[in-house]
């Protein structure tokens, strides 16, 4: 704990709430919008506008939004007791967290071979792998509210 963090621990905790809901909403969003792509196929006007729009959620809302969880989410830690990084539901959260971490960078890697036209994928798998986010955020909110272990 950091003496000086404690009387924001509030504010930090609001600031990661809301960079969290920032960053799950295009974690959500972004392969919702490649299904789309997937089925407007390279080279169709409708292609061109959603790597418009998958370019500004990911590189505009996205990647600062995650950034701000990074940034908030330790600063938090810091400003509680130390007791919090040594529970086991924490370890479980941060692991889940992490994972989220590699899927927002491989929804980049998807993002990128779309904007090149180069995308190999049916929008069936775009489909499949939105459900990733909601399954890792409904496992994190139970780990954080309950704190089972």
């Amino acid at each position: 704990m950091i003496d000086w963090l404690v009387p924001a621990y509030l504010w930090l905790k609001a600031f990661h709430i809301v960079a969290v809901v920032a960053w799950m909403t295009g974690l959500l969003y972004l392969p919702r919008l490649f299904v789309y792509h997937a089925e407007a196929g390279p080279g169709a006007a409708q292609s061109e506008t959603f790597k418009v729009m998958e370019r500004r959620l990911y590189r505009g809302i996205m990647n600062p939004a995650m950034v701000a969880v990074w940034i908030s989410g330790p600063l938090t830690l810091l400003s509680m007791p130390a007791a919090v990084a040594e529970a086991g539901w924490f370890h479980a959260k941060l692991t889940l967290v992490l994972l989220l971490t590699g899927y927002h960078h491989l929804l980049g890697r998807w993002r990128k071979a779309f904007e090149r036209d180069r995308n190999t994928r049916p929008a069936r798998i775009y489909r499949l792998i939105n459900e990733v986010p909601t399954v890792l955020l409904i496992a994190i909110v139970l780990l954080v509210v309950l704190k089972p272990f």
